[in-house]
């Protein structure tokens, strides 16, 4: 018998040793957050001479960015299309009868692996605006499963998964066979995430036809399909890879557990404006309902941009084609995506359909007002607003020429500015949505930029997603968290008690004995709901099957926020995506859409996205990039 273990052998044993060696220390120890350190040397930290810097876009990813570069000595303009800034977590005033509140896209949970989002809140010391919510729910209509509860782990995989199975009461239906080939597969993919490699290997199918080819049913039901909403994609629409990076970011690769903070006011008091303001703070200028009108190129780099804001419009003509799809007895229609008007039949009167208010395409109602879909501002037929938030009237145009089936529009409204506002700068930022960000590139003159405008255009969008918030008369017991996830009804992903979050409502529910409820559905098919009126109804019909207490309930008001504006993540969606660097010298990009050299999502996506983009900044000036964390970047079974 040959008692030399062989090279392989003891390589095996080695190996074997050291998983073993690391899961038993991981199950004592928790884990840390993965430090990516840009920089090995010390370098300055901030500029020792003027350079300017445009952000366009007031989201998270361009107030990280415009915070991150204002800290440093840059001189920083952030330009912003809405009234308000932060994007998809705004807030807007609106008011109910004798009552202001604020009013939001709906409900943000801050998960305790925002480890970038959260040393901001800790460097400008806001910590106090966020609450623990303790622990997450994700019910099961008509309890086809029983509710799954979320709580805080200290330990990674794959302890987090034996305490899941130890704490769940669904473990026994979750139908995983270690005989089943396929079963070791699915296992196999979930753990062994790494950029890029399984969206080399996933990307190509979406989570749906992925659930076919042999995800045992019950961990599909109970974790798959849920968490794959939350992702605000659809399954039929979602690739895998993306799904497995969203997977190995919130559980997987995280070694924090499910459980989260809520902020203790609205979006915009408790995070957007404190950013805000460290910004005006290191002198960097923050300007709202800004639209850009140029982007001005000379070579490889953009030299400047000019806008205009507020109700100044230019009072340059332009053309524009007829839209021959819409048709109307009252208006034609010219234009198309968030560039559309309408010119009253038989006159030489029009006006833009854009909503005054975050830029939506409002739409026409049977009784001739005008209602934009996105936030509920009201329009009556000449374009005046009923309704807020809008803060003004819809554009009113001229038409000064018609030829074929265009006409040549010019604004008709005495405020004019005859020529734009123009900023010069040494380095741009465009950190607005997908929408913006496909609006930018059409502004850019010249043929620098082929590449990446062609990466811009393939940029996806998700399905829509819509918000019910509910005032009601009464209130009614909950047994599951103050957000919980919703799985297995038409329309409805998530239920937020907002008047056991959120200051200004409990108070209201206690002046009241009221309730404040808030219906989330992440994306749904449009075919499906084509109409406001559709979507709120089965809001309705949902939240008394949800909570049959409130059955004979009175809803006081009802609000609804209805867009189609978050990034998509199709399959073979990956290898377009643009990354934060352009071949455009001194443009950057941060937004959600970015893609990201480690797991991250939602709000941590766009945080750290407009770091990202701070630090290639940071770089070329030769100054020191910031260190950012994120999980582990690869699974454990990864090679």
């Amino acid at each position: 018998m040959n008692s030399v273990i062989s090279r392989r052998n003891l390589f095996k044993l080695f190996t074997v040793t050291g998983i073993l060696g690391i899961l038993g220390y991981s199950r004592v120890v928790k884990p840390q957050p993965t430090i990516h350190k840009w920089d090995t040397l010390t370098l300055p930290r901030t500029l020792n001479k003027r350079k300017k810097v445009v952000v366009i876009g007031g989201g998270l990813a361009g107030l990280a960015s415009a915070y991150e570069l204002s800290n440093r000595g840059f001189e920083v303009t952030l330009l912003e299309k809405s009234p308000q800034l932060g994007g998809k977590i705004a807030s807007w005033d609106i008011k109910i009868g004798e009552d202001s509140f604020k009013m939001e896209h709906g409900f943000h949970g801050f998960f305790p692996q925002y480890y970038n989002l959260k040393s901001i809140v800790n460097e400008i010391n806001i910590k106090d605006n966020f609450q623990s919510l303790d622990y997450y729910s994700v019910v099961f209509k008509d309890n086809k499963y029983k509710p799954e509860n979320f709580r805080p782990s200290h330990s990674s995989f794959p302890w987090n998964i034996v305490d899941l199975a130890i704490s769940s009461q669904n473990s026994l239906h979750w139908g995983i066979n270690l005989a089943n080939p396929a079963h070791w597969r699915v296992f196999h993919a979930i753990t062994s995430f790494k950029i890029p490699n399984s969206y080399y290997d996933l990307d190509a199918i979406s989570v749906s036809d992925w659930a076919t080819k042999g995800i045992p049913q019950g961990l599909f039901d109970l974790y798959f399909l849920p968490f794959a909403k939350s992702s605000l994609n659809a399954p039929d629409v979602l690739s895998t890879g993306e799904l497995m990076q969203f997977f190995h970011f919130y559980f997987f690769g995280n070694p924090e557990g499910l459980a989260f903070n809520g902020t203790v006011d609205d979006m915009g008091t408790s995070l957007v404006n404190p950013i805000a303001e460290n910004i005006k703070h290191n002198n960097g200028k923050v300007i709202t309902e800004a639209n850009i009108s140029k982007i001005n190129c000379s070579g490889d780099r953009i030299t400047s941009i000019e806008y205009y804001q507020g109700n100044e419009v230019s009072n340059v003509a332009f053309w524009v084609n007829k839209n021959l799809s819409l048709k109307d007895e009252q208006y034609d229609y010219y234009g198309a995506g968030d560039e559309l008007f309408a010119v009253v039949k038989d006159t030489d009167k029009a006006f833009s359909l854009s909503c005054t208010h975050q830029g939506c395409i409002v739409n026409k109602q049977e009784n001739g007002q005008f209602l934009c879909p996105c936030h509920g501002a009201m329009y009556d037929q000449e374009g005046k607003v009923i309704n807020p938030p809008a803060p003004r009237n819809l554009k009113i145009y001229k038409v000064v020429a018609r030829e074929n089936n265009r006409v040549k529009l010019v604004n008709d409204e005495a405020k004019i500015a005859s020529k734009p506002k123009k900023i010069e700068a040494d380095y741009f930022v465009m950190a607005t949505d997908v929408n913006g960000l496909k609006h930018l590139f059409n502004l850019i003159e010249g043929e620098s930029c082929v590449q990446t405008k062609t990466q811009v255009e393939s940029l996806p969008l998700a399905d829509p997603f819509a918000v019910g918030r509910f005032w009601l008369d009464k209130d009614f017991d909950w047994q599951h968290s103050n957000f919980a996830s919703l799985s297995g009804y038409k329309l409805t992903d998530s239920i937020t008690l907002y008047h056991r979050i959120q200051r200004e409502y409990k108070e209201w529910a206690q002046k009241t004995g009221g309730s404040v409820v808030e219906l989330h559905a992440y994306c749904y098919k449009e075919k499906e709901f084509p109409t406001q009126e559709s979507i709120l109804a089965t809001f309705v019909e949902e939240l008394y099957e949800i909570v049959p207490e409130l059955a004979n309930a009175k809803i006081l008001h009802q609000q609804l926020v209805n867009q189609k504006n978050f990034s998509g993540y199709p399959p073979n969606s990956f290898k377009m995506r643009p990354s934060t660097e352009t071949e455009v010298k001194n443009l950057m990009f941060a937004g959600d859409w970015v893609k990201m050299p480690f797991p991250c999502g939602l709000m941590e996506r766009a945080i750290s996205s407009g770091l990202l983009s701070a630090n290639a900044i940071l770089y070329q000036e030769g100054l020191q990039r910031r260190d950012l964390l994120s999980v582990n970047p690869s699974g454990l079974l990864s090679i």
